[in-house]
């Protein structure tokens, strides 16, 4: 049984061997196939990528031929066209150097005509000078004058005829404007612009409060400087102590803050009880105090006007500038004489007086304030007046009282007129007496710089100048438009108040003596 079963596997494991050789032999047969198969398709593609790359070669190759043929046509003809430009400019050169040595030629010809004519024009020079010296000499010989002489002696004779004519001209036209007078003062007046002072900014800038005696400084100072540092503090203004015996001053830009500083520091002395809180009390009422001064100032210039119906803030601006002063003379009066004067000028003009006042009145309403808002007392104005709902002409007369814009109403010129005639009047206005002998001497210097002037003097304060002339170089004639230009220099070189009177003397004396 044994040996049965071992056959039957010996017989398994021969077939088993046999199919495995037949199956190995088999797919080596079917891999000598594929790779046979392989080979040939190898090949295929190999041939077809040469046939390929020599068909692609066949046509870069015609490319690049078509490629050159068209790149040497294109500089075929760019060669063609730059030959043809450089011809063209060859050309063109030829035909300007032809046109050159054309013009060249021509010119040679105008410059031999021009030598030529140039010698003829030369030699007949030459001819007339000959000509007019003989003439000359002959009419020397004739007249006894020599040519200097003689045109010497006819400008003499035609200046003189010629000052006579315009000093008699000058008489007769201001004779016609006096006999016109009656008739066209209107238009005189109201388009006659009067010279204004220049703005300046007040000369008091300090207040002096005087002592009983030297020992209230030391109180006034206080421990360790607190009184008049609280005073200082509250008021804006600067104690000065100094040597000054029994007197104290107080600065400061602001003539309110500086009248409230005096006023308070007068009762405190008064008071005698001087301490930061008694500094803080009577502040207080100095400041109240000058506030309703300020408030019956304002009205009082209103009621003085007789005006209506102005803002109860310009009253109280008007008020102010009762402490303010230009020049020395007080701002709140200046403006109420400038506010009659206006009124008066309407008056007589027939326009519109209560406007003319208004407008006067106000005129400086910017020096109220204009220590403490930037720019000019006009731009000031003109914008509180605008503010406050003033009219259009009485803007414009604040506007032009100092010509920063050109007058074109009646009433703009009677506020200039006006603001001139107050700021000008004798004893309107102090200024400093160096200034004042500086404009003196300068408006003497002035007329002294013209010829045939003797002497000069500066009367009247500086409001006239009287000049003596030389009799033997200035004639009567001359000195009608000797005062004109001396007038004329002053207002170019000089500025002052008002207007300056020239006035020009000639004198022919003769002395002799009885034995």
């Amino acid at each position: 049984m044994i040996w049965t079963v071992i056959g039957f596997i010996a017989g398994a494991l021969a077939l088993l061997l046999v199919g495995f050789v037949l199956g190995v032999i088999y797919r080596k047969k079917v891999s000598e196939r594929e790779i046979s198969s392989a080979e040939d398709e190898a090949k295929r593609i190999i041939n077809e990528g040469i046939k390929t790359a020599e068909n692609k070669k066949r046509e870069a190759l015609l490319e690049a031929k078509e490629e050159t043929h068209r790149l040497r046509s294109e500089c075929d003809r760019e060669i063609k066209e730059r030959r043809n430009e450089v011809q063209k400019q060859e050309r063109r050169l030829q035909q300007k150097e032809e046109n050159l040595d054309r013009k060249t030629d021509s010119l040679e010809k105008k410059t031999e005509n021009l030598n030529r004519k140039l010698q003829e024009a030369d030699a007949q020079l030459e001819e007339a000078r000959m000509v007019k010296k003989s003439q000359l000499e002959m009419l020397e010989k004739i007249s006894g004058y020599t040519a200097d002489e003689a045109k010497q002696y006819l400008i003499q004779s035609l200046e003189t005829e010629v000052t006579h004519e315009m000093a008699a001209k000058l008489k007769e036209v201001e004779a016609q404007f006096k006999e016109e007078a009656e008739t066209k003062a209107r238009e005189y007046i109201t388009t006659a612009i009067q010279r204004c002072a220049a703005d300046h900014t007040s000369e008091v800038t300090v207040s002096v409060v005087p002592l009983p005696n030297d020992e209230m400084k030391g109180r006034i100072i206080g421990r360790e400087g607190r009184n008049i540092r609280s005073i200082e503090t509250l008021t804006g203004c600067d104690l000065i102590i100094d040597d000054t015996p029994e007197a104290i001053t107080l600065s400061s830009f602001d003539p309110v803050r500086r009248e409230v500083a005096r006023i308070a520091l007068e009762k405190l002395i008064q008071d005698g009880r001087i301490h930061p809180a008694r500094i803080e009390e009577m502040v207080a009422k100095a400041q109240k105090e000058v506030n309703q001064s300020i408030k019956e100032a304002g009205e009082q210039a209103v009621f003085e006007i007789n005006l209506h119906g102005i803002h109860p803030d310009i009253v109280k601006l008007l008020g102010r500038m009762k402490y303010r002063t230009s020049y020395g003379q007080n701002v709140l009066n200046h403006s109420i004489e400038v506010a009659h004067i206006a009124g008066l000028l309407a008056s007589e003009l027939g326009v519109d007086v209560t406007t003319a006042k208004r407008a006067g009145l106000l005129h400086d309403l910017g020096k109220a304030i204009d220590h403490e808002v930037e720019g000019s007392h006009v731009s000031i104005g003109v914008d509180l007046a605008r503010k406050y709902k003033e009219s259009e002409e009485v803007i414009h007369a604040i506007e032009a009282h100092h010509n920063d814009v050109e007058p074109h109403t009646v009433i703009a010129c009677i506020v200039q007129a006006a603001d001139a005639i107050s700021a000008s009047r004798p004893g309107a206005r102090r200024e400093n007496i160096e200034n004042y002998v500086k404009r003196l001497e300068k408006l003497e210097a002035v007329s002294r710089s013209f010829p045939g002037i003797d002497s000069c003097y500066a009367i009247q304060a500086g409001r006239e100048i009287r000049i003596m002339v030389k009799p033997d170089e200035v004639s009567e004639d001359q000195m009608t438009l000797l005062a004109r230009d001396i007038a004329k220099k002053i207002e170019a070189e000089l500025t002052y108040p008002g207007q300056i009177k020239v006035h020009v003397l000639r004198e022919t004396k003769a002395v002799d003596y009885a034995k």
